[in-house]
């Protein structure tokens, strides 16, 4: 299929995107590598009447260390990430999650920030960034706004995001020395979207912060799995089966084998 007719808009400032979205009350669509908006608008699954083109905004490509961490601009891409060119806080977890993505093709113009707008429950950032307690900077109409991303995850494809807005960077928490990760997905070929990504985060200074991606809905903070940490498999395992019957209740047998088993790798390597 072809996507149909659109107008085209290139900005030449975050104020001018933010402008021109918020004048067409809901028919201008931000695009920045677009490498998850092109194959929607081709099968008219996201139809537009303009494209506004970010990707030509150099400030949104910017990265630099802040105080307590790192903040990465919506448009830099994954390959810049997987590659080491932004600093990662991480400790190798950004890396990791980047190298992870797709194909190299897609991950010379995908971008941190288009993928966490699209808000793909396959996706990989918007787990990442929930797990590791990240903030997006949203610009807008009535100026700038900064939104955890608990809060930014609305559900499947719908973020917090309003019309005239757009997501200009993330500020990400370095891990203290000493932190413990693991990031596991299940994917059914090289490259496809994920069917289920667990993510884990251990530091030293508190407890452990587990998070499931590749559900039905968002990225998901289990809580019960969190807690029961450490704790026998008999356990963790009765854990789990709570937090899925929350956060995904119309999962069947099969998924929820599939969001357990990557869950109890996630947890195990963590737990060194």
């Amino acid at each position: 299929m072809k996507s149909a007719p659109f107008d085209y808009f290139k900005p030449g400032s975050v104020a001018d995107a933010c402008a021109r979205l918020a004048s067409e009350s809901g028919g201008a669509v931000a695009i920045a590598g677009g490498q998850s908006l092109v194959p929607l608008l081709a099968l008219r699954m996201a139809p537009a009447v303009t494209l506004v083109d970010l990707g030509g905004l150099s400030a949104l490509g910017q990265f630099a260390k802040t105080s307590d961490g790192v903040r990465i601009g919506a448009g830099v891409t994954h390959a810049a990430i997987e590659d080491g060119k932004v600093p990662d806080p991480s400790g190798g977890l950004l890396q990791r999650v980047a190298g992870g993505i797709a194909y190299r093709s897609v991950r010379n113009h995908g971008t941190i920030g288009g993928s966490v707008a699209l808000a793909d429950p396959a996706a990989d950032w918007p787990a990442c960034l929930l797990a590791l307690g990240a903030t997006a900077r949203i610009s807008g109409p009535s100026g700038e706004r900064v939104e955890p991303m608990e809060a930014l995850l609305v559900g499947a494809y719908t973020t917090s995001i309003a019309a005239g807005e757009i997501i200009t960077a993330f500020d990400v928490p370095a891990l203290p020395t000493g932190t413990r990760w693991s990031y596991q997905k299940v994917v059914r070929k090289s490259g496809a979207f994920a069917m289920s990504i667990g993510c884990v985060i251990v530091r030293p200074d508190r407890a452990a912060v587990v998070v499931l991606g590749g559900t039905t809905t968002r990225a998901q903070l289990l809580v019960e799995t969190a807690t029961a940490f450490g704790g026998d498999e008999a356990r963790l395992r009765a854990a789990i089966a709570r937090d899925l019957a929350s956060v995904q209740q119309d999962a069947d047998d099969y998924v929820k084998r599939l969001h357990t088993a990557t869950l109890l790798k996630a947890v195990r390597e963590a737990a060194g």
